[in-house]
């Protein structure tokens, strides 16, 4: 991985928000549409030198350029989105420190992140975001707040999990939100809307207007109903 700082952000102790594609592409959908909501300023980049696919453009092939932006507003810093994540150990471990390393250098106190959460409860319009944290006592204050806690145990893998236990062996505190899905395959916007709506409860920010994921949603829905 290489890590490249453009500019320094203008943030005193802020939140992270980072996620990365993944079922459903949930998380890639929440960080695009807060980077695109909140007009966020990129100010660093995390790339890769080995890309795991190519691009067939139809006759000729082209090697993808696979990055994931550092972006930032008012108090906030967000990490991810995009396409993929990385698929080496190595790799991942490398962004996952990255986004701890960039955390404790802007004070930050808590990493949210956000993904999908398959399950074979039909859920029609109105997906449950589930929430798991990095200790006891931060899960006890979700409960209070009436939120959703993560069912049983299981495994998250991939970012939108391992970034958790980053936070935890480093004493920062996390939360994992992740939406209910049916079909991993296709993109879940109301999925992201659920957990966009949680970010939006557990901060107090407002993160913008759902609208347009809605429209996508509903064209989802009427392109695999018919």
């Amino acid at each position: 991985m290489e890590f490249v700082q453009d500019a320094e952000p203008d943030v005193k102790k802020p939140i992270i928000i980072a996620a990365m594609q993944d079922m459903g592409s949930v998380g890639s959908i929440v960080i695009d549409f807060i980077n695109e909501s909140l007009k966020t300023k990129k100010f660093r980049v995390a790339k890769t030198s080995s890309p795991t696919y190519v691009v067939d453009m139809g006759g000729h092939i082209e090697i993808p350029e696979e990055r994931w932006e550092y972006r930032y507003a008012e108090d906030l810093i967000v990490f991810g989105g995009g396409r993929g994540q990385p698929q080496s150990n190595s790799e991942l471990n490398a962004i996952c420190q990255d986004v701890i390393d960039i955390s404790k250098k802007y004070s930050a106190k808590l990493i949210y992140t956000a993904g999908g959460f398959h399950t074979n409860r039909i859920i029609g319009r109105n997906p449950k975001t589930y929430v798991t944290t990095t200790s006891q006592k931060l899960t006890r204050q979700m409960e209070e707040l009436s939120m959703d806690i993560t069912p049983q145990k299981s495994m998250i893998t991939g970012f939108n999990g391992l970034i958790l236990g980053f936070a935890k062996k480093n004493d920062i505190q996390g939360i994992g939100m992740y939406g209910e899905l049916n079909e991993p395959e296709i993109p879940q916007y109301r999925s992201a809307i659920s957990i966009i709506k949680t970010i939006e409860k557990l901060t107090y920010m407002k993160l913008g207007c759902i609208e347009q994921l809605e429209i996508m949603a509903q064209e989802i829905e009427q392109r695999f109903k018919s």
